[in-house]
């Protein structure tokens, strides 16, 4: 079996935002056929982890410290989210996620979760590099890099 192509991770628009497309199932649904509230979430750490991929960062390949990276991963330190509409079943999502700060050992990230051009959620999220040890490191070169090159692309985030 061939690996899967790009456009399950999503893609890169020219401004450097990624989009992440999704479609909503029943397990994300209450029985009112509504998207649970915390499933936003799963969906914006869906998004996140398709991104790094696409940038060519492997969670578990960093984790173990193969390659470039050594032995990191990323732990959400903050985390506000609004909502605006409901998603329902069988909706066709697009996560949008723009990389707004980076820091020594952090990076913030915008997250926008559309049903067509209509803002259903919104999450601004602070995530922090930690080692094996579970303390906080200084963001990998190659991460940091790559994500600089994205954030340098983007325009002012608009959330509308």
């Amino acid at each position: 079996m061939s690996e899967p192509g790009p456009a399950l991770s999503g893609w890169f628009a020219e401004d450097g935002t990624h989009r992440f497309p999704l479609r909503v199932y029943y397990e994300d649904t209450d029985a009112g056929g509504i998207v649970y509230h915390a499933n936003y979430l799963r969906f914006a750490e869906r998004a996140r982890t398709e991104m790094l991929y696409l940038m060519g960062f492997r969670q578990v390949e960093m984790a173990r410290g193969e390659g470039d990276v050594t032995g990191v991963s990323f732990a959400v330190r903050r985390l506000t989210i609004d909502f605006d509409a409901p998603a329902k079943l069988e909706d066709t999502l697009e996560v949008e996620t723009r990389i707004v700060d980076i820091r020594g050992a952090s990076f913030a990230v915008a997250q926008v979760i559309r049903r067509g051009g209509r803002v259903l959620a919104r999450a601004d999220l602070q995530l922090v590099t930690i080692g094996r040890a579970g303390r906080a490191v200084r963001l990998p070169e190659p991460v940091r890099a790559a994500m600089e090159t994205l954030h340098r692309k983007q325009a002012p985030f608009s959330s509308a």
